[in-house]
């Protein structure tokens, strides 16, 4: 198989759909909502011409799909006792911990302003 890039775009759309297909199979709310974002998301780049930036919203088209199953085998291995899901969540802890410590910083300077 190609590297993600190099397929066409009608190509990466299908292969999309049947990704979507076994994430969310069925007529769920999930496999609805996930095949809309898909469709509307090529459609709104459907008449793009610039090469770089096409290549640019294919590559952001993979990686979206590769980091929900990321996400999706982090869930599963922890709900086995893996590293990924305990890694994943350490990850979002701290992440979470620095947004808040940012946050307080950024009150502080506003308040030392005043």
């Amino acid at each position: 198989m190609s590297a993600p890039t190099q397929r066409t775009s009608i190509q990466l759309y299908r292969d999309l759909l049947r990704l979507l297909a076994h994430i969310a199979p069925g007529t769920s709310p999930k496999s609805i909502a996930l095949r809309t974002t898909v469709r509307a998301q090529f459609e709104n780049s459907r008449n793009e011409e610039d090469p770089a930036k096409i290549e640019a919203l294919k590559a952001n088209a993979v990686r979206a799909l590769s980091n929900y199953m990321l996400y999706q085998g982090g869930v599963q291995d922890k709900k086995k006792g893996g590293k990924l899901g305990a890694a994943m969540d350490n990850y979002h802890e701290r992440s979470v911990q620095g947004m808040q410590r940012n946050g307080n910083d950024s009150d502080d300077k506003k308040g030392a302003a005043r």
